[in-house]
């Protein structure tokens, strides 16, 4: 399988769902290096993964009206997380949480401490980096802007590895940054999910580098869902909570592409199988 796919939405369409965290697949030869037996991964596995999150998305597009595109880690963040920085500038590293992660979420060890990232990192987190830069690229250059929707979940207790876990834990958390979430984005947001809080327990949302900083044409926003609004926990079957926060999430959407009264044929593409697969080959 590959180890990410761009899903294709509306041609006009200026919005991405990002789904970094929702597989629990590794590859063979990355599980060797993990030190867990396989019932204390499929239990880190279980707390880690944002579960259903690939389906809420997936289940959002269909009922937009114009569709989204998607971009899907298909592989576990246990394997690179395509979210942290690769070097000394994430702040998670301090709880062995970096780009390649050395310990568990209860700070147990999950690789040896003097495990060498570079290979994983070359292998998976650079290309997945820039494909997701292309796609970006690619709606700046198609609908003149891109918005980046991060879709994640979140534990309804905090786990030991959370920094910043101490803080309120709403029903939504909106991560926001302060140059690319820009107040309409935030209100439409506010107005699609109803009961939220902004930055607690986590903050910030995802940008391409190349952009970050840079291009106000990029904005972005982070929609961290608490997990017992649609699932059981940890690592258990969904609920009917998840289609209510699909239409959330279509509403979204919506709003921030802008509702047409009959868009076009092409512009209602579908959104199931048919998909463009990147990456490299696990």
């Amino acid at each position: 399988m590959p180890s990410f796919d761009l899903l294709p939405g509306a041609e006009g369409s200026a919005v991405i769902l990002h789904v970094p965290h929702s597989a629990r697949e590794i590859p063979a030869d990355v599980r060797a290096g993990i030190v867990l037996d396989d019932p204390g991964l499929e239990r880190e596995l279980d707390h880690i993964v944002d579960a259903h999150t690939a389906e809420l998305a997936e289940e959002a597009a269909r009922l937009a009206r114009v569709a989204p595109w998607r971009f899907v880690n298909r592989l576990s963040r246990l394997v690179v997380d395509p979210e942290r920085f690769p070097d000394e500038r994430e702040e998670m590293l301090a709880v062995g949480m970096g780009a390649v992660y050395t310990r568990t979420t209860a700070r147990e060890e999950l690789r040896p401490a003097d495990t060498d990232p570079e290979p994983l990192i070359a292998r998976y987190f650079r290309p997945y980096a820039r494909a997701m830069t292309e796609a970006v690229a690619e709606r700046l250059a198609v609908a003149g802007r891109a918005v980046v929707i991060d879709v994640h979940s979140y534990p309804t207790a905090a786990l030991p590895y959370e920094l910043h876990g101490q803080g309120p834990r709403p029903p939504v958390c909106l991560g926001t940054d302060s140059f690319h979430t820009p107040p309409e984005l935030l209100a439409a947001a506010r107005e699609a999910f109803g009961e939220v809080a902004l930055d607690t327990p986590f903050s910030g949302t995802y940008v391409p580098l190349e952009f970050y900083g840079r291009d106000p044409r990029v904005s972005a926003l982070m929609v961290e869902i608490r997990r017992d609004t649609y699932m059981t926990e940890p690592g258990g079957p969904a609920g009917p909570g998840l289609h209510e926060l699909a239409q959330a999430l279509a509403a979204l959407v919506d709003a921030l592409d802008g509702l047409r009264p009959d868009p076009p044929a092409s512009d209602r593409q579908p959104v199931g199988d048919d998909h463009l697969s990147v990456g490299p080959q696990p």
